[in-house]
């Protein structure tokens, strides 16, 4: 159990970072929704801008191991697949009406959010009930 201890302090450190920044914020994600505040876009943008560039100096760099050993490749995906965009849709759609990305759901609940606690129910159900039938969806 000692292993994933590393893990468990980073992810205690990112909730505290979405708390204090206010990335777990209803209200800001409502701002962001309602285009009333550059907040949220600012901290996605940057984001992405990270993950993007991470990702190139490992593909271009070649043969990065994980902390377990194992070799980190990170395969092209296919474009313009509809699959991408109706997944973006749901995704979009549940953060819009609930108000939580999967991030902050975490980070409130661990805060003792009774909302979020509901919100991150509903998540795991809804991610068994995609594992239950992903035999019969399209992909």
């Amino acid at each position: 159990m000692t292993r994933y201890l590393p893990y468990l302090l980073v992810g205690v450190l990112f909730g505290f970072v979405l708390i204090k920044s206010e990335a777990a914020s209803w209200y800001r994600i409502q701002e962001m929704f309602h285009f009333q505040s550059f907040h949220m876009f600012g901290i996605m943008f940057s984001a992405i801008a990270t993950a993007f560039v991470s990702t190139q100096i490992i593909k271009r760099m070649g043969s990065h191991k994980a902390l377990d050993g194992q070799v980190i490749e990170i395969p092209d995906k296919p474009a313009g697949r509809v699959s991408y965009i109706a997944g973006g849709v749901v995704f979009g759609l549940g953060w819009g009406l609930i108000g939580l990305c999967p991030g902050p759901v975490f980070a409130l609940a661990g805060a003792g959010s009774v909302g979020a606690i509901v919100v991150l129910a509903g998540a795991l159900h809804g991610t068994w009930l995609y594992g239950a039938l992903k035999q019969y969806l399209p992909h």
